[in-house]
């Protein structure tokens, strides 16, 4: 039960003591989940029979229960409770560059040359690669590492679909590596699936939190640093930092057989023009 909404859902019907109490809860959820009855009718300034009759009320079998509702409500962390204020329009343009600006120069910072060494060493021997990832960033960064790699010759394939990911996994041997992009490297269906495609061989290559269940997965780890804001409504920027491991990598892999890799962006950069034109210096389909 999802207890702030259930809360806020039936604020209309309360009665003038039973309002008292909801204010308490949603104004101080940590408070409300420590305090013991006695205290929470004294803040409120309601009787403990008020305080039952609300716990029923909100959908809660009793009083017991609503507390133990409000502790896993009180879990959710400070930020999603009491986030900071919202900044002038100017202001949180300048502070969402600022957090892009801080991510990435931190991440680079964090960079070890020997981690994107091993890295290319691990895609140059593969037969086919194969590249995972759920969720808004970690899908959207998968593609990417198709739309970097296939320019390069690598041979790669996307999937974002749990099956078909464990299809996949269960189709691999030693000749292959799953790239694997997750921010947060605890996602359950990738997890599992990075462990059958172990079971079976294939070499692992995350790119995620270096502390991560799904980073002591990997054979090789690019990892990724995450300092959320108190600032909740903002995308995160810790997706940039992905997005700068990815060109790094694919940067790395274009540089290690140069001149093959000139013939092969040559022949993108003649198919496209022939294609739609343009000046000499947009991106290569991009």
């Amino acid at each position: 039960m999802d207890i702030l909404y259930q809360i806020r859902a039936r604020q209309d019907t309360f009665s003038a003591g039973e309002r008292r109490i909801a204010r308490l809860m949603l104004d101080d959820v940590g408070f409300a989940a420590s305090a013991s009855l006695d205290e929470l009718a004294l803040r409120a300034e309601v009787s403990s029979a008020t305080l039952s009759r609300f716990a029923r009320t909100v959908g809660c079998k009793d009083l017991r229960d609503l507390r133990l509702q409000l502790a896993q409500a009180s879990g959710v962390g400070s930020r999603f409770l009491d986030p900071a204020g919202t900044p002038e329009q100017s202001a949180f343009y300048g502070q969402i560059v600022g957090d892009i600006e801080s991510t990435l120069r931190k991440h680079l910072a964090a960079f070890d040359e020997s981690r994107f060494a091993d890295a290319v060493k691990l895609l140059g021997k593969a037969r086919m690669i194969h590249a995972f990832g759920m969720g808004g960033c970690s899908t959207l960064c998968s593609d990417e590492l198709q739309v970097r790699l296939v320019r390069l010759g690598y041979p790669i394939a996307v999937c974002h679909d749990t099956v078909m990911m464990r299809v996949t996994a269960a189709s691999l041997s030693d000749e292959h590596v799953v790239i694997v992009c997750s921010l947060t490297g605890i996602t359950p269906e990738l997890i599992e699936t990075v462990e059958l495609a172990r079971n079976y061989g294939a070499r692992i290559l995350a790119i995620t939190r270096g502390d991560s269940p799904l980073a002591q997965l990997a054979d090789v780890v690019l990892p990724l640093q995450i300092a959320e804001t108190s600032f909740i409504y903002k995308p995160t920027a810790a997706r940039y930092g992905m997005l700068l491991a990815i060109d790094v990598l694919a940067t790395e892999l274009a540089l290690a057989n140069p001149e093959d890799n000139q013939e092969r962006l040559r022949r993108i950069k003649l198919a496209l023009d022939d294609y739609r034109g343009g000046d000499d210096h947009l991106p290569l389909g991009d």
